[in-house]
């Protein structure tokens, strides 16, 4: 089987769980580190699916980067070839297919609920999960439009799109794929940010994301399996 191709673009923003589950599963992946300026692929061959993953950055930014991975992904949406994004990655699959990101009314960061959709397409991907809350992880002040031809998954109290497909493709607002070690690292890493807008109600600080890593993760991890377990049955398996 072809391997996923996992584009970081953030040194501490890695596939995390995303890979675990992978692992888990026999399918093999690969990391494209473009925080470290690897090239990106000009063609979907030779990958069964992509994944893209977060960011401290806008798909906004004049980087040399970004309008090389829309091309990309709107190659693989030509070709069937699932793709799945994660925050920075979700937006950079609205913005290939036509969507717009611009800010969101205010940061989330930290643990929160997001509330499901309960359509027919809701149930295809979430199963028992349709129609409930579901437990996401957040750093994060854009957000992106639903674009052309998708359906939303997910909306929460301060963020109305967190999640989208279209077809075999993802796109996440939120952070499913956190470890404990990546929520201590990034807790670190950007307090400061944190503590900046601690005034927004959708904005926890460090030690109230640490302390809530035993009871929210589990509930976190069945939502990301639910997802993950559906978005690998499009990959291409033929190689």
């Amino acid at each position: 089987m072809l391997p996923v191709a996992i584009f970081r673009h953030s040194p501490t923003e890695g596939p995390g769980y995303f890979a675990i589950f992978l692992e888990s599963h026999g399918i093999p992946w690969r990391l494209i580190a473009v925080d470290e300026g690897e090239a990106i692929p000009d063609t979907v061959d030779g990958f069964s699916g992509l994944c893209f993953m977060g960011g401290p950055m806008s798909v906004n930014d004049p980087l040399p980067w970004i309008e090389p991975l829309c091309t990309l992904i709107r190659q693989a949406v030509e070709r069937d070839v699932p793709v799945i994004g994660h925050c920075l990655g979700g937006q950079l699959i609205s913005k290939a297919l036509g969507g717009a990101v611009t800010k969101n009314p205010g940061k989330e960061i930290g643990w929160g609920e997001a509330w499901a959709e309960d359509g027919g397409i809701a149930r295809y991907w979430l199963g028992e999960l349709a129609g409930r809350a579901g437990t996401v992880f957040q750093w994060h002040g854009e957000t992106f439009s639903i674009p052309p031809g998708a359906t939303r998954l997910f909306a929460s109290a301060h963020c109305a799109n967190q999640m989208f497909v279209r077809g075999p493709h993802l796109g996440m607002q939120c952070h499913v794929e956190m470890t404990p070690e990546m929520i201590a690292t990034w807790c670190g890493q950007w307090a400061g940010e944190a503590a900046a807008a601690a005034d927004h109600p959708g904005v926890q600080q460090p030690p109230e994301m640490l302390a809530g890593i035993a009871a929210r993760l589990p509930a976190m991890r069945r939502l990301s399996d639910q997802l993950y377990s559906v978005w690998i049955q499009g990959l291409r398996r033929d190689q």
